[in-house]
């Protein structure tokens, strides 16, 4: 096991002080008394929590919990929010469209599968819940990637001629990958042709939050020969569709144009 870090446990013990009142209001001393720690060690753990704002100092010098802990709380309660939806949107997608489809998160260079509703006829794919793959080899990599600053892009790929691939079709150099998310932020769409598996299409598009960032994409996978049956633009709205919905329920205000174009 990782070596835990002596510091960090001493903060935690400060923060979690407060877990029993969540109005507490303690002076230094308290802290020392209850922690055990030596005042010094104390007043300096203060003194950095204050200065991040995960405790905030009152003018009689007792401390409260920071806003930057309801910040913290608010992140985590909306990932579990976000489950939910991501959950009802898929199956409704799918339900319409009888074919697989996903929810996922960007976490660095890779995408996080949040939920995942098999379509009617299974078919094999590399991806399910709770898995991480490369975002260069994903349609839902690539719709999130392409509205992240091009200096962090960059910086996820210390090697930008050897980018991680799953199958032969994968992207493999960076300048490809800009080149693709340049065409992405272009249509707004994502697409991938067995880049991440064998016989396998799919469309992505970007899910916002209440703020306009984009947090999550939402994707259809389907096998080519169905994919090709069918005119591209009705994967388009496919998942144009379910990513407008779930970026509702997350409080997103889409501009008046996109949302004339959804409901029509």
């Amino acid at each position: 096991m990782a070596r835990l870090t002596p510091a960090v446990l001493r903060t935690l013990d400060i923060l979690e002080l407060f877990l029993e009142d969540g109005d507490a209001v303690l002076t230094a001393p308290q802290v020392v008394r209850r922690t055990g720690l030596p005042r010094t060690t104390v007043h300096e753990l203060l003194a950095t929590l204050v200065s991040r704002d995960y405790l905030q100092k009152d003018d009689a010098g007792a401390y409260r919990l920071g806003v930057r802990l309801l910040q913290l709380g608010n992140a985590y309660s909306a990932r579990f929010d976000m489950l939910q939806a991501a959950n009802d949107v898929a199956r409704e997608v799918s339900n319409a469209s009888g074919e697989t489809v996903s929810v996922a998160l960007l976490e660095g260079a890779e995408v996080f599968y949040l939920a995942k509703v098999e379509a009617r006829e299974l078919v094999p794919m590399a991806s399910r819940i709770g898995q991480r793959l490369p975002a260069s080899s994903t349609s839902l990599g690539k719709a999130m990637l392409a509205y992240v600053p091009v200096e962090t892009v960059r910086a996820l790929y210390p090697d930008p001629e050897n980018l991680p691939v799953l199958t032969e079709r994968s992207i493999r150099t960076l300048p490809a990958l800009e080149e693709e998310l340049a065409a992405v932020r272009a249509r707004g769409v994502a697409f991938e042709r067995e880049e991440s598996g064998r016989d396998i299409c799919c469309a992505a598009a970007p899910v916002h939050d209440m703020t306009g960032q984009v947090v999550a994409a939402i994707s259809t996978s389907v096998p080519m020969a169905r994919w090709d049956s069918r005119p591209v633009e009705y994967w388009v709205e496919l998942v144009l569709q379910g990513a407008a919905q779930l970026s509702d329920q997350l409080g997103y205000q889409a501009p008046l144009e996109r949302r004339a174009r959804v409901a029509g």
